[in-house]
């Protein structure tokens, strides 16, 4: 299995990353995670052009025959038990292989929204892109443990 995650922008704090790769230690059991991460589009250019640039860069990563899940604050949330079901149904979809894409801090084009076969929403509150990376990676984690039966989600 396999857990492929597009977003814009590098990591800059340490204690985010560090908890990136914890999460990413945790889920090998269950499965592979890449992060694609692309170019983000600098804050002067104009909002549709640089929502234009950055799905461009998304869009060349995302391959015809993939199941896409885009984390997208204004679509429907679901409990972690629905995820975790979900979560598994997506896999079966995607051939083993889910890409979940998250955008960038302006945003995302209507290109790479209607790509999606699934729109998620991780919470009504706003994160950094940054920050929701850390937290798809745990509620995968979090997910493979509820599917297996095994402790961590209370």
């Amino acid at each position: 299995m396999k857990l492929r995650i597009i977003s814009p922008g590098r990591v800059k704090d340490a204690w985010l990353q560090a908890g990136l790769d914890d999460y990413g230690k945790r889920l090998r059991r269950y499965s592979q995670v890449v992060f694609d991460l692309v170019n983000d589009a600098p804050d002067q250019l104009p909002l549709e052009r640089a929502l234009r640039e950055e799905a461009d860069r998304i869009m060349s990563r995302i391959r015809s025959q993939d199941f896409v899940v885009l984390l997208d604050l204004g679509a429907a949330q679901m409990s972690s038990e629905q995820f975790a079901a979900q979560l598994m149904n997506w896999m079966e979809a995607g051939g083993s292989e889910v890409v979940f894409v998250i955008g960038g801090s302006r945003g995302l084009a209507d290109e790479v929204r209607g790509r999606a076969q699934i729109r998620m929403a991780v919470s009504d509150m706003t994160f950094t892109h940054q920050m929701s990376r850390l937290l798809l990676l745990e509620q995968c984690y979090r997910a493979f443990r509820i599917v297996n039966n095994a402790p961590y989600h209370k």
